[in-house]
């Protein structure tokens, strides 16, 4: 797992964004251009659309919205521990310098006159209306910045207490129905029941550890087959499974606890009701950098008759945590096929994804 360094939290916590990547920097250029639009529209003119002016503002607003961004790309990591209020103190005083500086570049190109003349003749008015202008710009721009960041915070909060809803969810009957399998395995086969009590502890550790982003598949797999064991000790032969997974990457990343509940959903409504079980085919399929992974079980025709609800929570959870993660291309349904349920999960991810685990 990729070291957490205190600096990156506090970069994601910070509300005003990196302006010296490139997508922010068009953003300012196309925002900045249509203010100037929007105010050269507004003059009353009885001369039709000013050209001029328009080139004049816009080269004047570009100029002191870049100079500023640079400025603020500047300060940032200077003022990301920074009390909130010192934090838009330095930002209003970099944007108010930068406005004042080109508003006296301006006046001086536009009416060169020697130094004492220039300050007995300046056009306080259209400077303090500058720095006006840019205050009440800057005060909206900050406040969408730190609506967005309170909005970002408030989503990650959702998403990490769901996964620990996941993750601390342990059915009481499976605790109550592992002890029992433990106990039945003691005087009979003590191999198998130290391995259930270690196959126990690990799905424990993996459940109540900090929560991650992502793990790899192969450590959600062993969490599964560890499971699966689990539950092979109590239901024997009755369950099956097939695994079919060879032609995907372990290094793949993966919302832990994304497949057990799957699975576990697929042992306690498909396979514990029928008298003589069945099979669990787990089939995985990686192409154009999208996963897909199907889980197959068998079901009883009175379940399909009658469905019930309760597999529904960790359903709905993981497709929550997967769309909150990967967007719209990540999908997770539940499919009737026959005399069984089919399971799918798709969400796009790429081996290289590895190093921000």
């Amino acid at each position: 797992m990729k070291p957490f360094e205190a600096g990156d939290w506090l970069d994601q916590e910070f509300f005003l964004p990196d302006l010296c990547t490139t997508r922010a920097v068009f953003m300012l250029v196309v925002l900045a251009e249509l203010f100037v639009l929007i105010l050269v529209l507004a003059l009353p003119s009885s001369m039709g659309f000013d050209w001029n002016h328009l080139a004049l503002t816009s080269f004047f607003v570009q100029w002191v919205v870049l100079v500023s961004a640079g400025c603020l790309c500047r300060i940032r990591p200077l003022i990301l521990g920074a009390q909130l209020g010192h934090a838009l103190a330095a930002c209003y005083s970099v944007v108010l310098l930068v406005t004042l500086v080109f508003s006296l570049a301006a006046e001086w190109v536009i009416y060169p006159l020697d130094w004492d003349s220039f300050w007995l003749q300046l056009d306080t008015w259209h400077i303090s209306k500058n720095l006006l202008v840019a205050l009440i710009i800057t005060s909206l721009l900050l406040r969408y910045f730190y609506v967005q960041q309170q909005l970002r915070k408030q989503e990650q909060a959702e998403l990490r207490s769901r996964l620990q809803a996941l993750q601390a969810r342990i059915h009481p009957h499976f605790l109550f129905n592992s002890m029992n399998s433990i106990a039945s395995l003691i005087q009979v086969s003590p191999e198998k029941a130290e391995q259930a009590v270690e196959d126990l502890a690990a799905l424990f550790r993996a459940c109540l550890d900090e929560v991650a982003a992502k793990v790899t598949l192969a450590d959600e797999l062993e969490i599964c087959k560890q499971y699966l064991r689990i539950e092979k000790h109590r239901l024997g032969e009755r369950l099956q499974v097939n695994w079919n997974l060879e032609e995907v990457p372990d290094s793949l990343p993966i919302p832990p606890l994304t497949l057990q509940p799957l699975l576990e959903n697929a042992v306690y409504h498909g396979i514990q009701p029928l008298a003589e079980g069945g099979t669990i085919s787990i089939e995985g399929q990686y192409d154009n950098q999208q996963l897909t992974i199907s889980i197959h079980n068998p079901v009883d025709a009175a379940y399909i008759a009658e469905p019930k609800s309760g597999n529904q929570m960790a359903i709905q959870n993981i497709a929550a945590r997967l769309q909150a993660l990967y967007g719209k291309q990540a999908s997770l349904s539940v499919q009737q096929k026959e005399a069984g349920f089919v399971t799918q999960l798709s969400y796009p991810c790429s081996t290289s994804d590895q190093a921000d685990i």
